[in-house]
């Protein structure tokens, strides 16, 4: 026993003495001419060799034995440092890093940065500058980050004209989009032409495809975390852009210089204000506006209020209206424990709102949903081989289905709230990244998510049936009204769910430059969008999980290889993805207005897999990527009783997002200081969709019948983007700083088929089936400013 004793005493005084020759390295790391934090920046000990990067608010830690060291600082764009520091005990570095362009020097120790994101066990991630996203060429010459994310693989929408953005097979509304922590649910302007996020007060973004960390939950598919900028603590300036259809202006600079600061931006579309010229009385614009202030208190905390507001408004004359869109205000805290444990704190609003004004019935149509979220997060960084984050989050909602509200007094419609749903959804989650050898990297988390669906004014109770039934005599699936209703307060529990969510990341190395990664998920989505078009439209309701709707739960799994080759890189993943619970409508089913939501939706399953390439050229005059995606995307929606057809006879479909092939070259060329050159070719297989195949008469009316669900397919789409960027004064750092911006959308000219409809020519009188196409060529020049 006495030997046993002895053994701990030495084992424990071993410990301690080594781990007393260890010490922590932390600091924030920002920009020189702004004061703005830098995430994602590299802190790199050569020597040992080692290193970590700072996290979403610029801060870093690392421990490592006690030592004299060079410790270097790189982030693509700027300048590198490089310091000699004597490390004997816990030491505080604060970094400021200097703009500048790609030249040689800013790239010198590049191969060591990319050796430390190619072991990294984090996968099926992407992450775009906006000095990439800038130049790369789009429609009516606005920069967009949405279009720019479906150049990259596994990334795609729904055809010219669609809202929101797919991702691996995945609806729209399976995407949880964050601004500044605040969730968005709607990412687009102009029904997909613009995207709500103004480039110039964004400062870093992520879209996670796969392999989510324990810490996001509720989306199934993905996730894309959007940051905006802090705002200028030196000085005041501006940027902003003029163009044909939209322009924007953003100023910045310091309230308290050094300490705190405001952010203000705005954009506006105001192509509609010519419509008139030409006897259109039709519009269409959007607006919207950005704003952030933030105020480094003292040396270990920071606040933070940002805010967003934007709306798009869409009238066709004599017909209808359409108002809708998204704003939010975040209050942030940031805290420094001390140099390991870092936390944030939030206190989030978000509202999302649309309207539809019906002039040939009357009537006017309002819907929305808002929810109030708490969150409080942790990063520790135990050691250089340890980083952990674990919080908690808690958000309440509140879904309202609509009001109704006539227009006219002669309408005949009677004034009508539907029944608002109320809900609470709370998550908690630990994750670790963790180095279990020279080799082999791990990132593991597991999530415990809960649902409640709390009591609202009335509730409508069936019989043994359900809320829906389908007539074996009729073949088609009816309403079964209620035979009843109840009330419930808030404080009730009408439905709950709690469901566990693993994740699970794994790294293996083969050697510097080349790894292997695998990577599992689960996630729980209880809010569903439910839509009766692919396109945004007020007929768009979000509901949530409850009596008779059930969670959609998606689990992911992924294997990838990944490389790099000097200036290239390769990355490479397959994936498999379902997820059950998936709402789909019966046919003929009514969505405006509906107060029970549930007599007009089937559950059912959907799954997706898939090959994805990524091959890059990093740096040089010529960078840019060749991006593929094999892959397929289907559901099946079963019948409720074991006789019943559910959709297409319980067969597998092609959801309507499916591409099979899916291949983009972008590339962008320095011509010289002054001209930079920008390209993209877009070539995919045509969108699913179900033709008629027939038709009957019945007494004189001609009935067309269908194909099964989504079995034929629009023409393959292609089409070429072309930019050019002149800068008069590269040269010029200080002062208006301004640079032209040309560029050729579809520049052959391809006329890509958004639809297909058929109808009877009234001449000929026989069925014709007409191509509906968007965009030709489309020119278009702005001016963007600096100063």
């Amino acid at each position: 026993m006495k030997k046993f004793y002895l053994g701990v005493f030495f084992f424990v005084l071993a410990f301690a003495k080594a781990y007393s020759q260890k010490a922590t390295l932390s600091g924030t790391i920002t920009e020189k001419s702004t004061g703005e934090t830098l995430l994602n920046v590299n802190v790199v000990f050569p020597e040992i060799p080692t290193g970590t990067i700072t996290n979403e608010y610029g801060f870093y830690s690392i421990t490592i034995p006690t030592g004299t060291y060079k410790v270097q600082f790189t982030s693509l764009g700027y300048a590198p440092v490089e310091q000699t520091i004597e490390l004997s005990e816990n030491m505080k570095l604060d970094i400021a890093l200097v703009a500048q362009g790609e030249e040689l020097e800013a790239i010198v120790i590049k191969n060591d940065v990319e050796k430390l994101e190619t072991k990294s066990p984090q996968m099926s991630v992407n992450s775009l500058s906006m000095e990439t996203i800038k130049k790369i060429p789009v429609v009516l010459g606005e920069t967009d980050l949405v279009k720019a994310l479906t150049l990259l693989p596994g990334v795609s929408n729904a055809g010219e004209g669609s809202s929101g953005f797919n991702v691996r097979g995945g609806a729209a509304d399976q995407n949880l989009v964050l601004l500044d922590e605040a969730t968005l649910y709607g990412s687009d302007h102009l029904f997909g032409f613009f995207s709500v996020f103004n480039p110039d007060a964004i400062k870093d973004l992520k879209l996670y495809k796969g392999g989510i960390p324990a810490r996001y939950g509720g989306r199934v598919s993905s996730v894309l975390d959007i940051y905006q900028r802090d705002g200028n603590k030196q000085r005041l300036s501006g940027t902003g852009g003029i163009g044909l259809v939209a322009s924007r202006l953003l100023l910045e600079g310091p309230i308290v210089k050094d300490k705190a600061s405001f952010l203000i931006g705005g954009r506006s579309s105001y192509a509609h204000l010519f419509l008139p010229l030409f006897d259109i009385d039709n519009t269409a614009y959007f607006y919207d506006l950005n704003a952030k202030l933030s105020w480094n208190v003292g040396e270990n905390d920071r606040l933070y209020m940002s805010s967003y507001f934007g709306r798009d408004v869409f009238e066709v004359d004599n017909l209808f209206g359409n108002k809708f869109g998204n704003s939010f205000v975040n209050l942030r805290w940031n805290h420094l424990f001390n140099d390991k444990l870092f936390a944030n704190t939030s206190l989030i609003f978000s509202d999302y709102n649309y309207g539809l004004e019906l002039d040939f019935v009357e009537f006017q149509f309002d819907s929305g949903i808002n929810n109030l979220n708490a969150k409080y997060d942790l990063t520790h960084f135990l050691n250089n081989k340890v980083k952990m984050r674990y919080g908690l989050n808690s958000i309440y909602y509140e879904f309202d289905p609509g009001k109704i509200v006539p227009t006219t007094e002669t309408s005949g419609i009677n004034e009508r709230q539907l029944i608002k749903k109320y809900a609470w959804e709370n998550g908690i989650y630990v994750d670790g990244e963790f180095d279990l050898s020279e080799k082999i990297n791990v990132n593991a988390g597991l999530r415990l998510s809960t649902f409640n669906r709390l009591g609202q004014d009335s509730q409508n109770i069936y019989g043994p049936d359900g809320p829906l039934s389908y007539n074996q005599e009729l073949e088609i699936y009816e309403k079964n009204d209620p035979i009843g209703t109840f009330s419930s307060s808030r404080s009730e529990t009408l439905e709950s769910f709690l469901n566990l969510e693993p994740r699970f990341g794994i790294s293996y190395s083969l050697d510097d430059d080349t790894s292997i990664k695998a990577s599992y998920q689960r996630i729980n989505q209880y809010i569903h969008l439910i839509s009766n078009t692919n396109a945004p439209t007020p007929f768009d309701l979000y509901a949530p999980s409850g009596n008779f709707i059930e969670p959609q739960r998606g689990d992911q799994v992924a294997a990838g290889f990944f490389k790099n080759i000097g200036d290239f890189s390769l990355e490479t993943e397959v994936f498999y993805k379902k997820v059950n619970n998936r709402l789909d409508y019966i046919d003929g089913a009514d969505l405006i207005a509906n107060d029970a939501v549930e007599q007009i939706l089937l559950a059912g399953e959907a799954q997706a897999y898939g090959l994805e390439v990524l091959f890059r050229k990093n740096s040089g005059r010529l960078q840019g990527w060749i991006a593929y995606t094999l892959s397929r995307s289907e559901q099946r929606t079963d019948g409720l009783e074991p006789d019943d057809p559910g959709i297409n006879n319980g067969e597998w479909y092609s959801s309507p997002w499916d591409k099979t092939h899916d291949l983009t070259i972008t590339s962008s060329y320095e011509w010289n200081k002054k001209w930079t050159l920008g390209a993209n070719f877009t070539l995919q297989t045509g969108l699913p969709v179900t033709f008629p195949n027939g038709q009957y008469q019945f007494d004189n009316l001609f009935i067309p019948t269908f194909e099964s669900r989504n079995s034929s397919r629009l023409p393959a789409i292609h089409r070429l983007d072309l930019s050019a960027t002149y800068t008069p004064k590269p040269e010029k750092t200080k002062g208006w700083q301004g640079s032209w911006v040309f560029s050729l959308y579809n520049a052959y000219n391809r006329r890509n088929a958004v639809s297909i409809s058929f109808a009877e020519n009234e001449e000929t009188n026989r069925n014709e089936a007409t191509r509906l196409a968007i965009f030709g060529l489309v020119p278009a020049v702005t001016y963007n400013f600096k100063f």
